[in-house]
């Protein structure tokens, strides 16, 4: 893809979301996600490009297995265009909380976003480490039961069967395809340092460390929410009988 497929592709994705969010607003919304519309509908947004991000995640390795093989050089016109329709997500979604939401709300996600535009911004334009941005998009095939705890939680569904099993799919997830992958993707930074000039590999190792640190977090707050109080929970009842 040349810069202006690039540009087309980046621009028609934040148009795309626009349309998906627009569209997800006319629909009905839970009364219990009433009080906060606009999360409801951003959140909705989110797992639209997570659903279709992890499949075309998938899809770039089985249809173009050679660029597992090299993730600087070797990468086909059907990722590249995934990392752009992905960076066009990711500037919509940057808008939308800056417009709608505090920043004491949002800064951790405004900060995320920030570092990955910026990453897949470099690995598009100069064509280069696109099989590594594909690996790093591999972590939305978590997204999207994450994005679904969040939804159920808003839907007043969190004590029901389908959250349970979707909170155990979701840190099974977490791990293999968060965690796990964000591992794997900074051990081969590593392997890889003499293959990558030092800028790519400052920012690619300081997006790495901060992806980690957020990652960690974030799991920690999943299964304290989902799991060590429920334990809790039943611990205590337990103790009353």
């Amino acid at each position: 893809m040349d810069l202006s497929s690039v540009i087309l592709t980046t621009g028609g994705s934040v148009g795309f979301f626009r349309f998906v969010n627009a569209t997800i607003r006319e629909l009905p919304v839970p009364e219990s996600a009433c009080r906060n519309a606009w999360k409801w509908t951003n959140i909705g947004t989110s797992f639209v490009h997570s659903c279709i991000t992890a499949v075309w995640a998938v899809l770039c390795f089985f249809l173009h297995p050679q660029m597992a093989e090299d993730l600087i050089e070797t990468h086909s016109v059907f990722s590249h265009a995934l990392v752009s329709f992905s960076i066009g997500y990711f500037i919509y979604d940057f808008l939308d909380m800056v417009i709608n939401q505090k920043l004491s709300q949002s800064w951790e996600l405004l900060f995320h976003h920030m570092v990955v535009i910026t990453c897949f911004g470099l690995s598009v334009l100069s064509c280069r480490y696109v099989g590594f941005a594909v690996v790093a998009l591999l972590v939305e095939l978590n997204s999207v039961f994450l994005h679904l705890r969040q939804m159920l939680r808003m839907a007043d569904n969190a004590g029901g069967t389908p959250y349970r099993v979707n909170s155990m799919i979701n840190l099974g997830t977490y791990v293999v395809f968060r965690i796990n992958t964000l591992a794997w993707m900074t051990r081969w930074l590593v392997l890889n340092r003499d293959n990558v000039p030092l800028l790519a590999y400052t920012l690619g190792s300081v997006g790495m460390a901060i992806m980690t640190a957020m990652n960690i977090v974030l799991f920690y707050r999943l299964l304290r929410s989902d799991f060590l109080k429920s334990s809790t929970r039943e611990a205590k009842k337990e103790k009353e009988m």
